[in-house]
């Protein structure tokens, strides 16, 4: 049987301290409780002695009635000089009733004596104090160890110190801090294994990714002896992040033989990752490891050959594994290799002697002449491919469209759009209003759509890029535009490409809409639906 790791994710505590991240308590509830079906063990929700927010939280939280994970609230050591039950943060932590409590104290002198202005003795005092106060009431207590690998570094017999300290007082858990992220993976790995010889209860790690270190800190960790890794969903956190569950869960899972979570679990894991960027309102970076849209996208024609044969030939992991897929993108770099495995995976049979075969081919070259770029738009592609072969039904088509731009003095400016579209042979004319003409054709365009077709209510785009691709012609130059788009458990890019910015956004949101419906079928509307959504039919 393989060795047990347990999983703490911080993402709703350590993870919102991240430039630009603020979660609200509806958020935070969503996170949990993906966070609960992907099998994490601890879920740090917050710092009740800190913020209202967090206190709504842990009340809420109960509500969902988790069946994996165990809530734990975070906060610090008593304060100097005070007693244990008088301390305001402590008697938070209970007051929310929580399992498990989390607590750091201080490990580095230069901090007692710098940070919270005391001596040796009373912070040995401190954390002792804290910890038997929460145990006394019946509270599982973490112990986090702050600084603890600079401390070990400046002063290693006080380092240990205090972390038998809390030993002594019962704690569960000792947790190495790498505060300020600047340790090493060698010296990790030295200073917990000295650590496990020293204390005899489960040792875990929490890295920060300020040498881009994280996760190999958080790997070195467990190879030494820890049994507990803290992180966050996709490495969000303060200054450079925290350590990446979503890189430490599989390389301990299916590259050191760990137990983390179960395989059906792991294979939600890039599902969840997407969902938490949705939700925390983060572009997720497409190159990440194992989550990414492009950690296992091929592109290179001798590649995608050698995949075609045996796809570990490029890949290292199965991406299945990880509820990832392979991707090949067709390029003017690309192969025919590229456009065959294109078709094949869509069940195609690409004969490259077949008349319309060469015809997609001559097409897609000269679209790509034009400024297209289908490497970064796989839905396009798909669509074209589909569209040749005849294996995409036609549900909607836009028959036109109008922008409408106007400005009042002194007011702001107002964009509508109003489109006609034809939906499985009936017409349909809205309109709406939006925060400039692509969000107003987008609005437009869901008002017609929706009626038929319930399923584009949980599909959104997550990101709009224009590129001008000849500056020379300044204000008349052909732009490409890339669209992505999101269900929370698919991600897809479209493109278009025109003189006209507003054409090539059409021609890209088109395709995202017509993409998000691949395999759907039309729903009947009724004639008070339509009444009731101001359709017009003609």
């Amino acid at each position: 049987m393989a060795n047990i790791v347990k999983i703490f994710d911080t993402t709703l505590r350590d993870g919102t301290q991240g430039e630009g991240i603020s979660l609200s308590v509806e958020d935070k509830m969503k996170i949990a409780r993906k966070l609960d079906s992907l099998g994490v063990h601890y879920i740090e929700g917050g710092w009740p002695g800190s913020n209202n927010k967090d206190i709504e939280f842990f009340t809420r939280v109960k509500e969902l009635g988790l069946t994996h994970a165990k809530v734990t609230a975070f906060g610090s050591t008593r304060r100097k000089d005070t007693l244990p039950e008088n301390d305001v943060n402590l008697n938070r932590i209970l007051e929310v009733g929580v399992p498990v409590a989390t607590i750091f104290g201080k490990s580095w002198d230069f901090h007692v004596h710098q940070a919270i202005q005391t001596t040796l003795e009373e912070n040995l005092a401190m954390i002792y104090d804290s910890v038997l106060y929460l145990k006394q009431n019946g509270l599982e207590v973490i112990y986090d160890a702050e600084h603890f690998f600079d401390g070990y570094k400046n002063n290693p017999e006080y380092a240990l110190q205090t972390i038998r300290k809390a030993e002594e007082a019962g704690a569960d858990w000792i947790v190495l801090c790498d505060t300020n992220g600047g340790t090493l993976p060698h010296e990790v790995s030295e200073i917990v294994t000295a650590v496990k010889r020293a204390i005899g209860i489960p040792v875990g790690i929490h890295a920060h990714n300020d040498c881009e270190l994280g996760v190999a800190n958080s790997l070195a960790a467990v190879m030494a002896g820890a049994t507990q890794v803290q992180g966050t969903i996709n490495g969000f956190g303060e200054r450079c992040g925290n350590a990446n569950l979503c890189s430490i869960i599989p390389n301990l899972q299916l590259k050191l033989n760990y137990s983390c979570i179960s395989d059906e679990q792991l294979q939600s894991l890039t599902s969840v990752a997407r969902y938490v960027s949705e939700i925390a309102n983060m572009h997720l970076p497409v190159n990440q490891p194992f989550v990414g849209a492009a950690a296992f996208a091929h592109k290179g024609g001798i590649h995608v050959s050698a995949i075609l044969r045996n796809p570990s030939t490029y890949e290292h992991i199965t991406p299945e594994l990880v509820g990832n897929k392979q991707r090949v993108l067709v390029s003017e770099l690309a192969g025919l290799s590229n456009l065959v495995f294109k078709a094949q995976e869509l069940g195609i049979e690409f004969d490259n002697n077949n008349p319309q075969s060469r015809k997609l081919i001559d097409q897609i070259k000269e679209m790509e002449h034009q400024g297209y770029q289908f490497e970064g738009a796989d839905a396009s592609l798909e669509l074209l491919i589909r569209d040749a072969y005849g294996k995409q039904e036609e549900l909607f088509t836009l028959e036109s469209f109008k922008i409408i731009v106007a400005q009042s003095a002194g007011q702001p400016v107002v964009t509508e759009a109003i489109v006609k579209l034809n939906i499985n042979g009936e017409t349909v004319y809205n309109a709406a209003e939006g925060n400039g003409p692509v969000n107003a054709l987008d609005h437009a365009l869901r008002k017609c759509l929706l009626p038929y077709f319930p399923i584009l209510q949980d599909m959104h785009l997550s990101d709009y890029k224009v590129r001008v691709l000849d500056e020379k012609d300044t204000t008349a130059a052909k732009v490409r535009v890339l669209i992505e788009s999101t269900d929370y458990n698919n991600t897809w890019s479209t493109v278009g490409v025109s003189a006209n910015i507003i054409e090539a956004s059409c021609d890209a949101l088109i395709d995202s809409l017509r993409y998000a419906l691949i395999g759907k079928k039309v729903t009947p509307v009724q004639s008070e639906e339509k009444e009731r959504v101001g359709l017009v039919n003609h």
